[in-house]
């Protein structure tokens, strides 16, 4: 184990010194300056669309095609973005709209040209002193949060519910709300309309030149805030769940494999010019990973690229099987996933929020293993594609449509947007619930060729509760507590919070025979 985090496992344990209680209020303080001037930062600059921008970003058929849509842009200086951004749009879609366009598809402009074309057309702000708002933004909020954390380990270890099911911001109060629209937000942007980002990711562009040679995109910026989330959060839960060494080592390897598998390596990567991949990402949660270009990607990397195929294929055909055989899809999704980290770290104070009735269980049921079955047929009709040379099976099933469907429904809609807006409205794993085909992969194995199981003492439940409560996978753990019944639900994690929370020991996550009944 590194050093620092040695010492903040044993802090954890052993903390000589107290934390004066000034500490949370400085922390939240801090905290949401930071936030405000983040959110300020997208308002900063002047815009100048100049003909050298215009040379830098489209390539040489479209200068000439947009030349005079472009012109009544060209040396003028905006002070808003929101109208820099409508008239080149606006520009874009009057040549999209003319006969040239029209009567040869390949023609039209895309959109995709916004971001490049509003991000170096930018004068000021960010764009100029990213360093400074950089700090005075997400440094703050990263400071602040760690300073609201820590003297919660001032108090005893365990689990205190504190008002958890009544407050505003845990329990779908105003503060709850505001942050799922918040979140609900940003994934739209994000995914739909990034040009209104480039700000955000200025503040990270030598972040960015640092790590892969190059300006930040939109996805370096998502992928630099969900790991500083992950770790900030992390630490909380590390704080929280001090009395259970299972948690604090789940926790670790989250965030482990958050910040080294599925952020620097890949960064490193690019910047050695291979193939960007995060390789502990596994089909069908990487849908994309059988793309045609994907492929060629690889293959043309060289010996590199042919390991990561092959690497990321056994996983997904022997390594999920052979693993989740042994533990459970717990492996996965509560020590790999940057799904479930995230969910385990920001979600966390949302955990309770997850439906326990049956209703629930049959949507989830369906849902989540309807979404692998259009994983599965889209990636066979991509393969056929690929190997075919044939867009369309049939003659109706065309491989293009079908992923794009895929990719905006389930890649962008469910996973994000849904998946992760509606933390403070329905819990945090409402993408593993109902979403996740890589999940319902995993139960499927788990459900019927598994030795994981999470044993019961109901000679010793009194009923308390806790256990259902803190369950994010909408599983009323208290009714099999009660009959002393194993809980080996497909959908079951093993996050074992409800071990964690249980004040009697009733729970516990164990290994047993294949041939225990299954539900």
């Amino acid at each position: 184990m590194p050093r620092t985090l040695f010492i903040l496992h044993r802090s954890l344990y052993i903390h000589p010194m107290r934390y004066p209680s000034f500490l949370r209020p400085l922390g939240l303080g801090l905290f949401l300056f930071g936030f405000a001037v983040w959110l300020y930062t997208l308002t900063l600059g002047t815009f100048r669309l100049t003909d050298e921008v215009v040379r830098q970003t489209l390539k040489p058929e479209h200068q000439v095609a947009l030349k005079t849509s472009l012109a009544p842009l060209l040396g003028r200086d905006y002070s808003s973005n929101l109208r820099f951004i409508s008239d080149l749009r606006g520009a874009i879609d009057s040549y999209n709209s003319s006969q040239q366009a029209k009567q040869n598809w390949k023609a039209v402009i895309y959109d995709e040209y916004l971001f490049d074309l509003v991000k170096r057309s930018t004068i000021g702000g960010p764009m100029e002193a990213a360093g400074l708002w950089f700090w005075l933004s997400i440094g703050l909020a990263i400071l602040g949060g760690l300073l609201y954390a820590l003297p919660r380990l001032n108090d005893q270890p365990g689990i205190r519910n504190d008002g958890l099911v009544r407050h505003p911001a845990t329990h779908r109060g105003w503060i709850g709300i505001a942050l799922g629209t918040f979140l609900i937000g940003f994934y739209i942007l994000l995914y739909f309309y990034p040009e209104y980002l480039t700000n955000w990711t200025a503040l990270v562009d030598p972040i960015s030149r640092a790590l892969n040679g190059g300006p930040a995109s939109r996805w370096f910026l998502y992928g630099f805030l969900y790991t500083a989330i992950v770790l900030v959060m992390g630490v909380r839960m590390l704080i929280n769940y001090r009395h259970s060494r299972y948690q604090q080592y789940r926790t670790y390897s989250v965030m482990a494999f958050q910040l080294f598998f599925a952020f620097l390596i890949p960064e490193l990567m690019s910047l050695l010019n291979a193939p960007y991949q995060d390789l502990k990402s596994i089909w069908p949660l990487d849908y994309d990973f059988f793309f045609d270009y994907e492929i060629k990607a690889k293959l043309q990397a060289g010996t590199l690229g042919i390991f990561m195929f092959v690497w990321g294929t056994g996983l997904s055909a022997v390594g999920v099987p052979v693993i989740t055989y042994f533990v459970g899809k717990r492996w996965y999704c509560s020590w790999v996933c940057g799904c479930g980290g995230l969910a385990e770290t920001l979600g966390d104070p949302y955990r309770h929020l997850s439906d326990k009735s049956l209703k629930a269980w049959k949507i989830e049921r369906v849902l989540v293993h309807g979404v692998l079955v259009f994983a599965v047929v889209m990636t066979a009709l991509v393969l056929y594609s690929y190997l075919s040379g044939q867009s369309a099976l049939f003659g109706f099933l065309d491989s293009y449509t079908v992923r794009k469907t895929y990719g905006f429904l389930i890649g962008s809609i469910f996973a994000g947007v849904v998946g992760t807006g509606f933390y403070p409205l329905m819990g945090n794993r409402v993408w593993c619930r109902f979403g996740c085909p890589l999940a319902a992969y995993l139960g499927l194995v788990q459900r019927f060729k598994s030795r994981f199981r999470i044993t019961t003492n109901g000679g010793q439940c009194i009923s308390c509760g806790n256990c259902s409560t803190y369950c994010e996978m909408g599983i009323d753990v208290r009714a099999y507590a009660q009959r002393g019944q194993d809980i080996v639900r497909s959908s079951c994690v093993g996050c074992g919070i409800c071990s964690a929370v249980c004040p009697r020991g009733v729970l516990n996550l164990e290994n047993g025979p294949v041939n225990t009944r299954r539900i």
